[in-house]
């Protein structure tokens, strides 16, 4: 009992000499933190830490008791960590154009002009100017997209698997679906075509086999429940070898005879033929229109270059019963959306200039002689931060992909930066490097070739290379201890 009391004061004497919530919310240097958090975030932040305190102190964890000093070092830490923000700009490096995990699309100039000013002020979303009474916000972009698409009619959502769902349930619920079996997709995140059609109250009628459908499987399939029939692009795998599709035209003549709708989807569509350019083909929606296709789906944030959207576009009629579904007020998009939807599709107008003023083309159409001429000038710089540290610098042809789902089996040449080990404690510092960058205010963000780390330069763009650099140069002092 004796030794309980004596080992109980020095807790309760350190517990006793914390400071107050008060006294240090009435601190010099809490006056700064008022300015800068406000009076609620730098009180939670106190009464955080104090807390923190008392636990150690009651574990026997801390055996002296903090400074005020000390107590504020941490509130100030702790507060400029909760004031960044957690969506953070990095520099894509991983030869990956358009990475789902770094956002997609990178936007240009004049769309994110555009999202800025309708962010900043009232706009017309909702209003028919005209008329002076309530309007339609899709049509901000509809007759554009008609225009680009060849369709009668639009509408947009929050993106091509919500486009591909409100359809399904305004026109197929508790009716069938027939697809062929070689399209049931899945895309990222474990989402797959036949989960989206049984949550959109579908049925699916699988036809043909993985590898090969022919025209008599979809016509054989078609019943008086059948509500449509539906070509999914396979834009993110291929089946090769002994393989048979149905083209859309014939898909569109066994429909159309049993007057039903033929739907296609193309996910990361593009609304240009990408050959112009010196890409690999990609299936546009002026084609699958054009094949007779009654409605199409695609992504806005993928190869087309913009927000992130899914973009339907076809029949009119079936555009306005899409409109008429519940579901299309819940999955709908909002003013910045709409207006870098629009500011986007405006560059389609001049096609010629495209390559010059849409970011993601810019990045798919740069040459590997542009990328080997910007790694050359990076080199000296780089390698002079490696000096002392047991890993080499060197460039290297490689390999990019569009990515999120586009063209899965192209690959456009490119030009890496590449760090290598130099021997088995450069092989440690080759990993620690990746995460220094990683971890950086501005992330850096390559990817690793066996024991290389690569830095493909095809999405680094000219106003990123001195901050490149400048992180680069930071982290290999870390490594070389020179810091």
């Amino acid at each position: 009992m004796e030794k309980t009391n004596v080992a109980r004061a020095p807790m309760n004497q350190l517990l006793a000499d914390l400071p107050s919530v008060d006294k240090l919310l009435q601190a010099e240097q809490s006056q700064k933190f008022l300015e800068c958090y406000g009076r609620d975030e730098l009180t939670r932040a106190i009464r955080l830490n104090l807390q923190l305190i008392r636990e150690k102190i009651q574990s026997g964890s801390l055996m002296t008791a903090p400074t005020d000093a000390d107590i504020m070092a941490k509130i100030q830490t702790w507060l400029e960590v909760r004031a960044k923000p957690k969506t953070k700009q990095v520099i894509n490096l991983t030869g990956t154009v358009l990475h789902t995990n770094l956002g997609r699309a990178i936007m240009p100039p004049d769309v994110v002009e555009a999202i800025a000013k309708a962010a900043s002020e009232p706009c017309a979303l909702e209003y028919d100017l005209g008329e002076g009474k309530r309007g339609d916000r899709d049509e901000l972009v509809e007759e554009i997209l008609c225009e680009l698409t060849g369709a009668e009619a639009a509408t947009v959502v929050n993106n091509n698997a919500a486009a591909v769902f409100l359809l399904l349930h305004a026109l197929s619920n508790k009716k069938e679906v027939v697809v062929s079996r070689g399209e049931l997709i899945e895309i990222g995140g474990s989402f797959r075509i036949p989960d989206i059609m049984k949550r959109a109250g579908a049925k699916l009628v699988e036809v043909g086999t993985t590898n090969r459908t022919h025209p008599k499987d979809f016509a054989e399939a078609i019943t008086t429940k059948t509500s449509m029939l539906m070509k999914i692009h396979t834009s993110n795998y291929v089946v090769q070898g002994f393989t048979n599709s149905v083209p859309e035209n014939e898909i569109a003549d066994i429909a159309h005879a049993q007057q039903i709708p033929f739907v296609v989807d193309l996910g990361s569509g593009t609304l240009v033929d990408m050959t112009q350019y010196g890409l690999p083909s990609e299936p546009t929606p002026r084609e699958a229109i054009a094949a007779g296709a009654d409605l199409v789906t695609f992504s806005g944030d993928k190869l087309l270059g913009g927000p992130q959207a899914g973009i339907l576009v076809g029949r009119k009629d079936l555009i306005q019963k899409i409109k008429k579904n519940p579901l299309k007020r819940v999955l709908r998009v909002g003013k910045i959306t709409l207006a870098g939807l629009e500011a986007v599709l405006n560059l389609y107008r001049d096609p010629q200039r495209l390559p010059e003023r849409l970011t993601v083309l810019k990045l798919l159409t740069r040459t590997q002689d542009s990328m080997n001429h910007q790694a050359v000038q990076l080199l000296p710089e780089l390698e002079k931060a490696l000096a002392g540290t047991s890993m080499r610098i060197n460039t290297l042809p490689v390999l990019s992909q569009i990515g999120s789902g586009s063209l899965p089996i192209e690959r456009l040449p490119s030009m890496a930066i590449a760090i290598e080990p130099i021997d088995k404690a450069g092989e440690k510092q080759v990993v620690r490097l990746e995460k220094f960058l990683r971890s950086s205010e501005t992330p850096v963000i390559g990817r690793f070739q066996e024991k290389a780390l690569l830095f493909d330069l095809r999405c680094l763009q000219a106003h990123q290379e001195q901050t490149f650099i400048s992180i680069f140069s930071a982290a290999a002092t870390r490594i070389s201890g020179k810091a």
